[in-house]
């Protein structure tokens, strides 16, 4: 049997981190329909972000996370009175925030409208954006 030495500066582990931003619901202006540019409506951000694996998280300098207090303060002010006709179009909005932040490797946005169909619980998109 041969015993394999492993080399103490290669990385014993592999990971991935992720920032969550879960079920946060606003009233939004949103839609193509007239009854929806008069009448804010309920929408539901589910936002994952992953982040550079080879940048160690470090308190003393925020470079190196992702504030999820920041993405969401951009959001509400992306969202307060402005209208968006599409949820496409507002997903792309909040790619461009997410991806602001250099470290950003890849971002899944799922945007549900809670309250327009009545026999469905919500209605949305879900999309994912990769750095190449």
């Amino acid at each position: 049997m041969k015993i394999i030495k492993l080399n103490p500066k290669e990385k014993k582990f592999i990971y991935k981190r992720k920032i969550i931003i879960k079920d946060l619901i606003l009233k939004i202006l949103i839609g193509v329909h007239n009854f929806e540019k008069k009448k804010k409506q309920r929408v539901k951000f589910n936002i994952e972000v992953t982040t550079e694996n080879t940048i160690k998280p470090n308190y003393k300098d925020l470079r190196t996370i992702v504030d999820y207090e920041k993405i969401i303060k951009k959001i509400n002010f992306l969202v307060k009175n402005n209208h968006h006709y599409l949820l496409e179009d507002l997903a792309e909005k909040i790619f461009e925030i997410i991806f602001e932040e250099k470290i950003v490797k890849k971002a899944r946005v799922k945007l549900e409208k809670l309250d327009i169909i009545k026999d469905a619980m919500s209605v949305g998109i879900d999309i994912q954006k990769y750095k190449t």
